[in-house]
């Protein structure tokens, strides 16, 4: 069987850069040294105008989710093109049972759903309703599937929301199975009053859907969970982390040593919440939770990436066309679908404003796009990682490419891009995947 061999790789590793060839056996990295002989039925690329970093590891997106608005626009086959198109290898989904539905048979129906997938993936359990059954069955998710992340919502109350009595419970069950706890960190009953407030005095446009999910729901919610932390000692990772207060928080609860994890999303590092303002249907698009903070938000989420307070960005890949799904809430806010695409964009957006822009170098980058991820969720290193030993999942990165981003021209499937008109800088050449080489 022939072999694939990478000349001339200036490797980035989340803790080094090296230069080096790379030999690919059966999608696996073989063996890297320099002036690796070719066999007469190698195949062989020059990399010697491209930077190699590990595939991209996108641990929180949603593809096909269920909702009242029809499931997000992007299936698992769309969606892991437009992963590929921009550079991630990998990725981690979601199990969201109904009320009352068992984890085991939501898990074996989300499993059916995702088996077209291009890529590798895994699955965090959603636990989005509770009893005693439920801890038996985590038990099932750890010892039996091999599944040991649990995912939990503090919104969404009256659907698939927890109490923080529930969450406790989760949590120590999770630390004695030694699972991770993903928490969507938001004060549900408060969202739920200011949202029927808002809609009672005939306050119905997007603005409104981020005026009822003010800051500090966010920031108390982490607070409450930290606490649960210092109790329970479960490792607990805070999904799409968007407040200054938030990151404070999670800091503090850093330097006491607890095993706590940060991840936040592109979206609430370029954006702000003046797109609320634009005019309906443009502002439809934009309608996401938590939703787009003040610009000192932003700084403080740069902050807490410069000293490792935030551990991975990640896209919360979740897009809704706005003409038949978006729309569907014209007049009334809650009844807009929440969430935007990004798996197509996340490393280009964080190489142009992250690397280039001076605020990260390109080993945070690979870190925070990939490497940690991989340690967090147990893939490291045969995930997150350019070694030997491990999957052949990496990207060949142009660093002279230039485009801008437009809803016409993506793979993902959508007719809208809360990212219109960014310039990019960087994309990838060749992305490899366990092996094989794909262009995108």
């Amino acid at each position: 069987m022939s072999s694939l061999i990478i000349k001339n790789a200036r490797i980035i590793n989340d803790t080094e850069e090296l230069s080096s060839d790379i030999l690919i056996e059966d999608g696996i990295i073989t063996k890297m040294e320099k002036n690796i002989m070719l066999c007469c039925n190698d195949e062989s690329i020059d990399a010697s105008n491209y930077l190699v970093f590990a595939g991209g590891i996108d641990p929180h997106v949603h593809l096909q989710l269920p909702t009242p608005a029809g499931a997000s626009s992007d299936d698992f086959i769309s969606g892991s093109k437009a992963a590929i198109a921009g550079g991630t290898t990998y990725f981690i989904d979601f199990v969201t049972p109904r009320k009352g539905e068992s984890l085991k048979k939501a898990l074996q129906y989300r499993l059916k759903e995702a088996e077209n997938s291009l890529l590798d993936f895994n699955l965090h359990i959603g636990i989005s309703w509770f009893d005693d059954n439920i801890i038996e069955e985590m038990k099932w998710c750890v010892n039996v599937a091999g599944i040991k992340s649990f995912k939990v919502y503090l919104a969404y109350k009256g659907s698939i929301g927890l109490e923080l009595s529930e969450l406790e419970q989760v949590m120590r069950k999770a630390a004695f199975l030694g699972a991770i706890v993903l928490v969507h960190c938001e004060e549900g009953d408060e969202i739920l009053n200011l949202q029927q407030a808002f809609i009672k005095d005939g306050k119905t446009q997007p603005r409104y859907h981020a005026l009822s999910r003010p800051a500090v729901t966010e920031a108390e919610s982490v607070r409450k969970v930290l606490d649960l932390v210092r109790k329970t000692h479960c490792k607990t990772y805070i999904v799409h982390t968007s407040t200054a207060a938030s990151v404070e928080h999670i800091r503090q609860a850093k330097k006491e040593g607890l095993p706590v994890f940060c991840e936040t999303c592109p979206q609430y590092l370029l954006l702000d919440d003046s797109v609320y303002e634009k005019p309906i249907p443009e502002s439809l698009k934009y309608v996401i939770s938590p939703p787009l903070r003040k610009k000192e938000d932003q700084l403080a989420l740069w902050e807490g990436i410069g000293d490792f307070t935030i551990d991975t960005i990640a896209t919360d890949h979740c897009p809704f066309n706005t003409v038949g799904q978006k729309d569907k809430g014209l007049n009334n806010f809650t009844r807009i679908p929440n969430g935007a695409g990004g798996i197509e964009f996340r490393l280009a957006l964080l190489y142009t404003y992250g690397v280039l822009g001076k605020r990260i170098t390109l080993q945070r980058f690979v870190a925070l796009t990939s490497s940690n991820a991989a340690r967090i969720f147990g893939l490291f290193p045969q995930k997150g990682s350019v070694s030997v030993g491990a999957d052949a999942d990496f990207v060949l990165w142009n660093t002279n490419s230039t485009s801008i981003i437009s809803a016409k021209h993506q793979i993902q499937q959508c007719d809208a891009n809360i990212y219109e008109g960014f310039e990019l800088k960087g994309s990838p050449f060749l992305v490899v995947r366990k092996g094989i080489v794909e262009i995108p």
